[in-house]
């Protein structure tokens, strides 16, 4: 039995750094580096999510490339089962280049590649059927899977017994609550980051009504991802919303998969029973752990190092 089934997006991530501007047209820029690193929402929190110490399962799509290749890799080096892992014959993998400048902060130029073609039919509910937590990463990224293919997916999951999770990609095309609407009343943990929690609330910022939004949506329980500040987690309609502070560390590397990595203590912390609360303390830690290196998963490290230092750093 997996504690999680991590379903959606994979991608390979070029990482340049240190970009703080792009070069004009036709010309050239020197940079530090160049290196290439697992990213995607879904991948990175069924890796982070192993090394933490839960089992989890990746469900997704890559193409039979050199990108694809890599990733595969990756995922069994990490202990993440791949059973559910699709391989599209002349199909390219999704790939990303992310501009990281001197302030740690990111930029992406994305392809959706083979995230754009996973659709529900790609699902193995075997694995689905084999795990305690269904998480959808990535949503809005994946225009085949988008909408009524992923309500269709929670609903079955449902039906199944499981915990249903769900967290956002930005939106560029603007369709928004358009799309995620009839996947909402289907998901237990509804995971946004509060800039994409805002666009789906139309502009709302107030944190205890932008979570009402989403109740009236059919979400069971709320957590947002409020950056500097931390997390904001609301346990219910009538329960009072509680914000938990986030670790203070020292100046960021990278803040790519920060997000995901957040995502990915949260869950661990549900895998094992916690409350909300708990485990949105454990998605801080994490997070502050993924910012010091580069890479979306790179910084991660056991669950009993992020225990530790909970104990250790907790005001």
């Amino acid at each position: 039995m997996y504690d999680v089934a991590c379903v959606g997006i994979l991608v390979a991530d070029a990482i340049c750094k240190e970009v703080n501007k792009l070069p004009e047209k036709g010309k050239l820029a020197l940079i530090d580096s160049v290196k290439l690193y697992n990213g995607g929402c879904a991948m990175s929190a069924a890796i982070n999510m192993s090394v933490l110490g839960s089992k989890t399962a990746m469900v997704g799509k890559i193409g039979d490339d050199g990108f694809g290749s890599y990733l595969k890799g990756v995922l069994v080096d990490k202990g993440v089962n791949i059973d559910g892992l699709v391989v599209e014959k002349g199909g390219d993998t999704s790939a990303s280049v992310v501009v990281v400048d001197s302030s740690g902060e990111r930029s992406f130029l994305h392809c959706k590649g083979t995230n754009n073609t996973f659709c529900y039919d790609d699902v193995n509910f075997d694995v689905i059927e084999n795990s305690r937590i269904v998480f959808v990463a990535g949503a809005m990224l994946m225009s085949k899977f988008d909408g009524e293919d992923c309500a269709k997916m929670l609903k079955k999951a449902k039906e199944m017994g499981k915990i249903t999770a769900l967290d956002t990609a930005w939106d560029d095309s603007g369709r928004w609550m358009e799309v995620l609407k009839p996947c909402l009343p289907y998901v237990d943990y509804f995971i946004p980051s509060i800039e994409e929690a805002i666009e789906l609330a139309g502009g709302e910022t107030d944190h205890e009504k932008i979570a009402e939004c989403f109740f009236d949506c059919g979400v069971k329980h709320v957590a947002i991802k409020v950056g500097k500040d931390g997390s904001f987690v609301k346990e219910s309609r009538d329960s009072k919303g509680i914000y938990v502070a986030p670790f203070m560390r020292e100046k960021p590397v990278d803040t790519t998969g920060a997000g995901d990595s957040w995502c990915s203590g949260f869950l661990h912390g549900i895998a094992m029973g916690k409350t909300m609360e708990e485990s949105a303390l454990i998605g801080n830690a994490v997070g502050a752990h993924i910012i010091m290196a580069v890479g979306a998963t790179t910084g991660i490290v056991p669950y009993a190092e992020i225990e530790k230092f909970i104990e250790e750093n907790r005001k």
